[in-house]
């Protein structure tokens, strides 16, 4: 820093306001410090000196995100071996720790001031603070993993978003909520090597994944790059099987004027009527019956509504009462069955239905898996269990996975994990995986050692036999068990398929996505590769054919595009009048750039020319 700026004044801010100026930063904020670990300066406060910005920054306001640290002064950490002891015996508690200064909490601009050390053995006469824990620096999702240590540092943000997506058991009280989705895997169960967090915070109440026998080992090019080959066996006794709850809801609205939405069975007479046969399965009061199959677009609460615009006067000036069918569906390419329903009252004391419905997931062709090491897979083929590998046990993997998915992407915890869930299931033991708690090589001696024990290969390794023909493969295959997870992208929900359906009303083009019946989108790129293959007609067809065509007329004088009169039977045009005018094909979109166009005080023009 240079001398002018050290000869300035420092300028202090309070929640981001400046309250002051001070002639030393570094000195203010080391004595909000002293007050704060002694009691006279609440703990909630934060404070951090920016020396290339001779700024002082106090925080006190809400939402930061802060951790705890272990104070280390002169060399020593304050966190003495008697008041661990003392916290063993339950003399003392995390809070006492916090007002005797032995423990602090500091935001994200505070750490920069900070020169932490991970272990006490780092320690040196630099170091500010120690971390409670070095897997502390990871946050929930990303702890509750084993191994990380041993990862490649992408696979990191990977493995956090797979265990946020897995199907597990997410409340134990699930039969009594009515969650919009929820995903419910049947057998969930503890991982064989876990976490100080996973512990900690007793997930194994709420398990998300199931223990799977594993073998790196191809199968007829089936599971190439990430692809996993899956025993039908398994499947069948409930490996990944899981439930999917959907909840649709509706209420009875009141409307100004005195009206108000209604649940009952559409009569006939019913604007929108779907037909008797829609409401077949709907009970008196209008709502259907739990346990009932449904299918898309089946109606499960009926309900009209008032017209939305008044209604027009008889000839004995007396309003007719008419109404709308505004019934609640279910979305198109989905069925189920009616888990439950629940009729209640909204605050406004208006009447509710909510309607559950449940639809078992069996595992298929496209599901997809993952690891807690990122290594994620798709189903590509499911084999009966009499041609898939065996070992000389008997014992048949579960999945196989490519033993190319591996080193490529570094994920050494996922062997890791592979050794030893195996030696924990041989000796009914549970092992710690927690992030930077033991030396890997020491992992392996110990999973190795008992491994041997129980008459396996040290390094996991067995030699298997072929399904087909019987016979021993020439080398031994690494195998043993990993924690997988089912995630929530699975083929069934996502399926979608058309032909014909809805258009956009602006474009005319098909609509997108499958809520609304559309089609996949064929972009600009799918068009680029279309050109290049030189394939005209198939162009045509997905752009124009299939999708916004339209049919309109081009006066031949002027360029302008003009209309069909039906009355006199003659094509118009608008500008000049003449009849004179050529029907061509064209996009609607095109027609629709003609017109915004023309908004803007341009006249387009289109010249025909004769072949």
């Amino acid at each position: 820093m240079s001398d002018k700026k050290q000869n300035e004044k420092c300028h202090v801010y309070l929640d981001g306001k400046a309250i002051g100026v001070v002639k030393s930063g570094a000195r203010f904020a080391d004595e909000i410090r002293k007050n704060r670990r002694t009691g006279l300066v609440s703990g909630e406060v934060n404070v951090a000196y920016m020396k290339k910005l001779n700024e002082v920054h106090i925080n006190a306001d809400r939402g930061r995100a802060r951790r705890p640290y272990i104070i280390v002064e002169d060399g020593v950490s304050k966190l003495t071996p008697e008041i661990k002891e003392k916290i063993k015996s339950k003399e003392i508690d995390f809070n006492y720790l916090l007002r005797k200064g032995i423990i602090e909490y500091l935001d994200a601009e505070e750490e920069e001031n900070v020169n932490a050390a991970l272990t006490e053995d780092a320690i040196d006469d630099r170091t500010t603070h120690l971390e409670i824990d070095p897997a502390a620096m990871f946050g929930f999702t990303f702890s509750s993993s084993v191994f990380q240590e041993y990862n490649s540092v992408g696979r990191h943000p990977i493995s956090s978003n797979f265990i946020k997506q897995s199907q597990g058991l997410y409340a134990i009280n699930f039969n009594n909520r009515y969650d919009p989705r929820a995903y419910l895997l049947f057998y969930p169960q503890m991982p064989m090597v876990n976490s100080t967090t996973y512990r900690t915070l007793k997930l194994n109440r709420h398990p998300s994944g199931q223990n799977m026998i594993i073998a790196l080992s191809t199968y007829f090019g089936y599971n190439m790059k990430d692809a996993l080959v899956i025993n039908r066996a398994a499947i069948d006794r409930g490996l990944g099987r899981s439930v999917f709850y959907r909840t649709y809801g509706d209420e009875e609205r009141r409307y100004p004027g005195g009206q108000q939405d209604r649940f009952k069975v559409p009569p006939a007479t019913t604007e929108g009527y779907l037909g008797e046969h829609a409401y077949a399965m709907l009970s008196e009061d209008g709502i259907i019956e739990p346990e009932m199959e449904i299918r898309e677009n089946g109606v499960m609460i009926g309900k009209v509504s008032p017209p939305r615009f008044l209604e027009e006067q008889t000839s004995f000036g007396v309003g007719e009462e008419k109404s709308r069918d505004n019934s609640v569906t279910l979305r198109a390419g989905e069925e189920g069955t009616i888990d439950s329903v629940l009729v209640s009252e909204t605050p406004g004391a208006t009447k509710i239905v909510k309607v559950r419905v449940r639809n078992i997931k069996i595992p298929e062709v496209g599901d997809k898996f993952a690891s807690r090491h990122g290594q994620k897979g798709v189903i590509a083929l499911i084999v009966p269990p009499e041609d898939m590998p065996f070992t000389k046990d008997g014992v048949v993997p579960d999945i196989l996975l490519n033993p190319l998915s591996l080193p490529s992407r570094m994920t050494f915890g996922h062997m890791l994990e592979t050794l030893g869930a195996k030696a924990g299931a041989l000796s009914g033991k549970q092992f710690d995986g927690t992030a930077f708690s033991g030396n890997g090589r020491d992992r392996v001696d110990n999973y190795g050692a008992l491994l041997e024990q129980h008459g396996f290969d040290k390094f996991g390794d067995e030699f298997l036999y072929d399904g087909r023909t019987g016979k021993k493969f020439d080398s031994s295959i690494f195998t043993g068990i990993v924690y997988f997870n089912r995630l929530l992208h699975m083929v069934s929900t996502k399926l979608q398929v058309r032909s014909r359906g809805p258009v956009q009303i602006l474009t005319h083009q098909p609509t997108e996505g499958k809520p609304r019946k559309g089609g996949l989108k064929f972009g600009e790129m799918e068009r680029d590769a279309l050109v290049g293959y030189g394939a005209s007609l198939l162009l045509k067809d997905r752009m124009l054919e299939q999708s916004d065509k339209a049919d309109i007329w081009i006066c031949k004088d002027c360029g302008d595009v003009g209309y069909f009169d039906h009355i006199k039977n003659v094509p118009v045009c608008p500008a000049d009048g003449t009849n004179n005018l050529e029907r061509v094909e064209i996009s609607y979109a095109f027609k629709l750039l003609l017109d915004e166009i023309k908004s803007l005080h341009i006249l387009p023009r289109v010249r025909l020319h004769s072949e």
